[in-house]
């Protein structure tokens, strides 16, 4: 019930302006979003990198709402990817003497133009041919990020599209829904990328497990599925027992260490984060920044009780 609670609110505007000119909202926000530039971004990613952690890089701002913005929001990939390149993130070598530990971008195509009404489709493929050229140049990746069941015939097709050009253009697939252990199984390729997580969106029954443990089910069948098949999956998870059982899979399945991830989001559980690529487990931060981001935060709130006590704390502190 509070999840579906907070998914509302995601979308609720007089919700948005009450959290978003609270004072005390800044502060949380930082723990779970870069910042608001490209410098932030470059700055925060500069220091996970460090630390031995790989990164995939996500723009915020979902809600496009003409062609400029979409060709802003474009713009904004082409000014990151030229940063990291720049400041040697692209190909990163950190400390720990990890040469696979760099940023890519991870991208919306909602936030690129999809749902612009006529040819939104054709224009968000445009501006991700665009991004996948620019990271291309600088010798990094793409992965297209995944959104309410609506978009996600749109966002596969787009994927089979882009795959033409750039073989190595990741996609997400999400547990929740009923639909994603067959997606797994058609997908889990030689060069092909997945990022398996639970999803964030309200979903109606009809399309979705609403039940978490029906989900944490699914999730297993998901992960047989990616590391049976030749492709490369990347598991997008904070649940200490599946990653325990994701580590038994691969190694039952004979992968070894940098033939799939673990990804985790920026600001959670950072420990781990660090416990598993000191055990040699390539372990990529999903890093946020941007203006946009409230419909971002609620999310992540509903994602995990933790969460919310965090913001709740702090509320009740700085008050």
């Amino acid at each position: 019930m509070l999840r579906r609670i907070l998914l509302t609110a995601s979308r609720s505007d007089a919700t948005r302006r009450l959290i978003e000119t609270a004072p005390v909202s800044q502060g949380v926000v930082r723990r779970f979003v870069a910042g608001n530039t490209c410098e932030e971004a470059v700055s925060a990613t500069r220091q996970l990198i460090g630390d031995g952690l790989a990164v995939t890089l996500d723009h915020l701002g979902e809600d496009c709402v003409d062609v400029e913005h979409a060709t802003q929001v474009k713009d904004a990939y082409l000014l990151l990817l030229d940063q990291l390149d720049e400041a040697g993130l692209a190909r990163g070598l950190g400390r720990r003497g990890f040469t696979d530990r760099s940023a890519e971008v991870s991208v919306k195509l909602s936030a690129i133009g999809q749902a612009l009404p006529g040819d939104g489709k054709k224009i968000a493929l445009e501006n991700a041919r665009s991004i996948c050229e620019a990271a291309q140049r600088v010798g990094t990746t793409v992965t297209l990020d995944m959104e309410d069941h609506t978009t996600t015939d749109d966002t596969l097709e787009a994927l089979r599209e882009l795959r033409t050009d750039f073989p190595w253009v990741g996609a997400v697939l999400q547990a929740y829904l009923k639909r994603t252990e067959a997606d797994c199984r058609d997908l889990a390729r030689a060069g092909s990328r997945i990022r398996l997580c639970k999803g964030a969106y309200k979903e109606p029954e009809s399309v979705a497990y609403l039940d978490q443990a029906e989900v944490d089910k699914s999730y297993v069948r998901c992960v047989k599925a990616l590391l049976g098949g030749s492709g490369y999956p990347m598991f997008a998870t904070h649940d200490p027992r599946l990653i325990e059982i994701i580590g038994a899979l691969a190694i039952r399945d004979g992968r070894e260490s940098g033939s799939y991830e673990y990804q985790m989001l920026y600001g959670i559980r950072p420990e781990e984060q660090l416990r598993l690529a000191d055990l040699g487990e390539l372990v990529r931060v999903y890093v946020p920044y941007g203006k946009e981001w409230y419909g971002y935060l609620m999310r992540r709130l509903a994602e995990r009780p933790a969460n919310l006590t965090f913001f709740a704390r702090s509320l009740i502190t700085k008050g």
